[in-house]
C-alpha cells in the first residue's frame, strides 16, 4: 500500500509576492532609483510625482495647500 502525504496550506499562510519582496528587501522593484528627494515637509518625492517650486523650495503637490497655509497664510474655501 502506498501512503500519500497530504499537505494542507491555510490561506493565512499565503502571502502576496509584493509583500514578501518588501519584507525581504524593504522596497518593491529592482532598485531605489525612483526616489527623487524630499519636499519642504520631508515627504519623499518619487519619480513622476507632481511638485510645485517656490523659489528654491520644492513642495509635493499633495502638500501644496498645507504649504501655502503654513508659509503664506492662504486658506482654501468652498463657496456655498
Amino acid at each position: 500500500m502506498v501512503r500519500q502525504k497530504m499537505v494542507t496550506i491555510m490561506l493565512h499562510d499565503l502571502e502576496h509576492p509584493a509583500i514578501s519582496e518588501v519584507n525581504r528587501k524593504g522596497f518593491v522593484g529592482s532598485d531605489c532609483s525612483a526616489h527623487a528627494g524630499t519636499d519642504y515637509f520631508g515627504t519623499e518625492i518619487l519619480s513622476n510625482d507632481d511638485i510645485a517650486i517656490d523659489g528654491d523650495v520644492i513642495i509635493l503637490k499633495d502638500n501644496l495647500e498645507r504649504y501655502l497655509y503654513d508659509v503664506y497664510g492662504i486658506t482654501f474655501q468652498t463657496i456655498d
